[in-house]
């Protein structure tokens, strides 16, 4: 797992050039506009931090002697001190979150590793991509946290090299990749354990498989819906349907109500996530079928309720408490910690309980 990145050039920000009135102490926005780059990248070439060329250092520092313009002890000081803070940002309607026990298990991981070593954990929820930039810039500009860890990778994720240009650490949740632009976190061989699903069913006597998935522009979504679909054509079958959701409980009950509802419905659903799939239990139930005998569940999670759910639920094991953990300790050392990063070599594994069982005939 790399956790270097390149230098980046941070230029195209507030590009222009503004003196300062005669008398009056010249602004950081004034040093920024005239060489062409944030306040933030400004701040980085005072403190020698982030990740800026040598060239553009060059030119923050020759553009702040001409104006006359140095920061101030204090401000320095701040800016220079540790916050022991890492931020989590959340890109989910907030009923989700509170509904939804895989980002406790989450955070239980990265609060596990901070905790002993003083750090704190800000968390915030934002509604969509302009909301979760903007937040990333003030809590750089602001100075408040150090790190951040990334939730949920897109595809074209942008995330990543606008925490570069920013000069805030970060680790990305999702399959490791060494060519990503930071370092991911996360257990491996992603498409053999949906395939490994694909294959329970199957020798179940499954033929009319549906996936209910998250937003299709997830990264894992794409992932594990492709590799459903390549699964199915291999045992010379299509996916029954293939339902997108929110990730939230309405959501998910109108997606099963729809799989449901249909003359020739499906026999067994496959769900994104564990809650969704605990939902799904609930309108099949209310429906009037049985699972397993009416209809085959499967979640993805391994949560601590499915164990107790009735009929228990079957799941994929992703050891997200692990995978917190494992993210928390490589930002504790990216962010100049000494913390030895901890391997995830294991695979995300089927685990069949009793929401799984024979096709109806």
């Amino acid at each position: 797992m790399s956790t270097t990145a390149a230098n980046v050039d941070t230029t195209g920000a507030n590009v222009g050039t503004t003196a300062a009135r005669p008398g009056r102490r010249p602004t950081i926005k004034q040093v920024a506009a005239a060489a062409g780059v944030s306040t933030a990248a400004v701040s980085q070439a005072f403190n020698d931090k982030g990740r800026l060329s040598e060239a553009t250092r060059k030119r923050i520092l020759d553009t702040a002697t001409e104006l006359g313009w140095s920061p101030s002890a204090s401000a320095a000081a701040l800016r220079s001190a540790r916050t022991r803070t890492l931020a989590l940002v959340v890109r989910r309607p907030t009923d989700v979150l509170g509904a939804d026990p895989h980002f406790s298990e989450l955070i239980t991981g990265i609060e596990g590793e901070l905790a002993p070593r003083g750090y704190g954990l800000l968390l915030h929820l934002v509604a969509g991509a302009q909301e979760e930039n903007a937040l990333y810039k003030r809590l750089a500009a602001e100075g408040r946290v150090d790190g951040a860890v990334l939730t949920d990778a897109r595809a074209d994720d942008p995330r990543p090299a606008l925490l570069a240009r920013l000069g805030l650490p970060a680790v990305l949740l999702g399959p490791p990749d060494r060519a990503a632009a930071v370092p991911r976190v996360g257990l491996g061989h992603q498409d053999a354990a949906v395939e490994e699903v694909v294959r329970h069913l199957l020798g179940l006597g499954h033929r009319r498989i549906a996936y209910v998935a998250g937003p299709a522009d997830l990264r894992h979504t794409r992932l594990r819906g492709g590799v459903f679909a390549t699964a199915l054509r291999r045992a010379g079958l299509r996916p029954y349907a293939v339902l997108h959701t929110d990730f939230t409980e309405v959501s998910a009950v109108a997606a099963t109500q729809a799989l449901l509802d249909a003359t020739d419905r499906a026999t067994a659903i496959v769900y994104a996530n564990d809650s969704m799939a605990m939902c799904g239990i609930g309108a099949a139930q209310r429906a009037g079928l049985r699972v397993p005998e009416d209809l085959s569940v499967v979640g993805h999670d391994d949560l601590p309720l499915g164990r107790w759910l009735h009929p228990r639920l079957t799941t994929v094991d992703q050891q997200v408490q692990r995978v917190g953990a494992a993210a928390a300790r490589l930002l504790l050392a990216r962010c100049g910690e000494d913390v030895e990063e901890t391997a995830l070599d294991d695979r995300p594994r089927l685990v069949v309980r009793e929401s799984t069982g024979p096709a109806p005939g």
